[in-house]
């Protein structure tokens, strides 16, 4: 049969095991063990540049003594945060005059330049789909900046089908920043610093589809999805995708279960089948990181594969990426993503047997 595997190593195209670049680690502290991100020596050099620049950001001296320490540690192998700097707002205060400074004077213009820049935060995690709550946050960046330092960030991705098994598919409007007049999911975004993974997909199926909370909020969860992503630049987005499911009457039902576009982020919706959703995701014509969570879908709703049963897998049901055995969820266990996960075990179907 043919694989899909193309598809899933286009959006999942990065590996820290096999790249020859030369990275430095991102830690929130010389203690740390786990790096939060991953940095390129010209990142590394701007952050020496802006630990010697004059007007760097300082903590309030009247509860730091430690003024003039360089805001960043900076070694051969890792780079962390200054002893004197431990909390979310110190972290959160300096990254934002950071980011901004870089922004305001034209570096990395290719990727946080103009109307690039999104006016958007999103919470960094000291570990990745651990503690994933609000509280749980080391500190909050700039959306656009997070792949400057190949930061893990958050998003939601729902399907929408109707009941005989055809899938709403939008196209993204041709004036969006990223991946214009592409195919998307039914609804996606990322997820801001503040919002529970299901508040983001309420509020990105109003703003996106003009679907309302009473029947937004009937979508349920199927697990999620992990890739290291590289963009064409070269710049590093590893990200972590929860991955919804709404089944909805068809059209002649009623007009509240037909998605419309509202805020200008998509142009149009058309109903597709399984075998035509497939078809544009081996032409390329989705985005990326949508045909990945398109696929458990498609899986859920055509079950074309091999399920297996997996007493090693523990935990949140999730498609992980990047190695020679690609997993995904069978789409049958629901789960609260911003809860701890439950300890059963979960079936789970090979990709490369599709």
């Amino acid at each position: 049969m043919m694989t899909l595997l193309p598809i899933v190593d286009r959006c999942d195209n990065y590996s820290l095991d096999t790249t020859k670049d030369r990275l430095v680690s991102f830690h929130l502290s010389k203690d740390s063990t786990v790096p939060v991100g991953f940095l390129y020596p010209s990142i590394v050099q701007r952050l020496r540049d802006y630990n010697s620049a004059s007007d760097r950001w300082k903590p309030n001296v009247k509860e730091n003594a430690t003024v003039d320490e360089a805001p960043f540690v900076i070694t051969e192998s890792k780079v962390f945060f200054s002893p004197s700097i431990t909390t979310f707002e110190e972290r959160s205060s300096l990254c934002k005059h950071l980011c901004e400074s870089w922004r305001d004077t034209n570096l990395f213009s290719d990727l946080i330049g103009g109307r690039l820049w999104r006016d958007e935060l999103y919470p960094i995690y000291p570990l990745a789909m651990r503690d994933n709550t609000i509280e749980g946050a080391a500190f909050v960046m700039e959306r656009v900046c997070c792949a400057l330092f190949g930061f893990v960030t958050y998003g939601v991705h729902m399907t929408m089908y109707t009941e005989d098994g055809r899938i709403w598919v939008p196209r993204r409007a041709k004036t969006k920043q990223t991946w214009p007049g592409l195919l998307d999911n039914s609804v996606a975004g990322g997820i801001p610093y503040g919002l529970k993974p299901m508040e983001s997909l309420i509020k990105e199926c109003m703003e996106e589809a003009s679907l309302p909370e009473d029947i937004a909020k009937n979508a349920k969860t199927v697990g999620c999805v992990t890739y290291f992503y590289q963009t064409a630049k070269g710049w590093l987005q590893p990200e972590v995708e929860y991955v919804y499911d709404l089944c909805v009457p068809p059209p002649e039902a009623g007009s509240q279960y037909i998605p419309k576009p509202l805020d200008g982020e998509v142009e149009s919706f058309e109903l597709m089948t399984v075998e035509q959703v497939l078809q544009h995701m081996r032409l390329e014509e989705f985005k990326p990181n949508c045909a990945v969570a398109r696929f458990v879908a498609c899986v859920t709703l055509t079950r074309a594969v091999i399920v297996v049963d997996d007493d090693d897998e523990v935990g949140v049901p999730v498609l992980v990426l990047g190695g020679d055995d690609r997993l995904v969820s069978d789409g049958e266990t629901c789960y609260d993503p911003s809860a701890p996960p439950p300890p059963e075990c979960y079936l789970t179907y090979i990709i490369r047997e599709l």
